[in-house]
């Protein structure tokens, strides 16, 4: 060969360039992979005091929900309920079940998933099944007779019991 003849360099076969293709697909996929992972892990940012004024819903005073009522707050995603005695919960909005909207039924004075037909009582307990426990609860508190409701904090519960409600101080 003379210095003046090129060698020639053979073009990429198609094979060459489909593995090349699936190789770089490949590790985009996997780079994809481990930012998920990583942001899985990263530990959340703290909630700030701010945060936690939002997250406070003042619904009203005390007499303004009768004996045995349902309300719903659509921005919570909670029912208050007026239990007979005059306590309060607010009750999630979320079957324990598979997690599907519950209303409340007026006329059959139950909560029913439309899902799987789960029943629950104005406390959120479970009446007929596939729910496996109640309904969970937002914290509840009562001053100068305004109810106030925490939707930062789920509590999750198997049953209703006496201490769960908040009362109105007594005059």
């Amino acid at each position: 060969m003379s210095k003046t003849e090129k060698t020639e360099q053979p073009e990429p076969s198609r094979r060459r360039f489909l593995h090349l293709l699936w190789g770089g697909l490949g590790f985009i996929a996997l780079a994809e992979l481990v930012g998920v992972g990583i942001a899985f892990f990263r530990p959340r940012a703290s909630s700030t005091q701010e945060d936690n004024a939002d997250n406070l819903m003042e619904v009203g005073p005390v007499e303004s929900f009768a004996p045995g009522s349902v309300t719903a707050f659509v921005r919570g995603q909670f029912y208050l309920s007026r239990l007979k005695e005059g306590g309060f919960l607010a009750i999630s909005r979320r079957c324990t079940h598979l997690g599907c909207t519950v209303p409340w039924v007026s006329k059959e004075n139950k909560f029913i998933c439309p899902c799987h037909g789960s029943s629950f009582d104005i406390a959120g307990n479970v009446v007929s099944p596939p729910a496996p426990r109640a309904l969970d609860l937002y914290p509840v508190t009562i001053e100068n007779n305004i109810i106030t409701v925490d939707i930062s904090r789920k509590i999750k519960r198997n049953r209703f019991n006496k201490s769960q409600a908040a009362y109105p101080a007594r005059n």
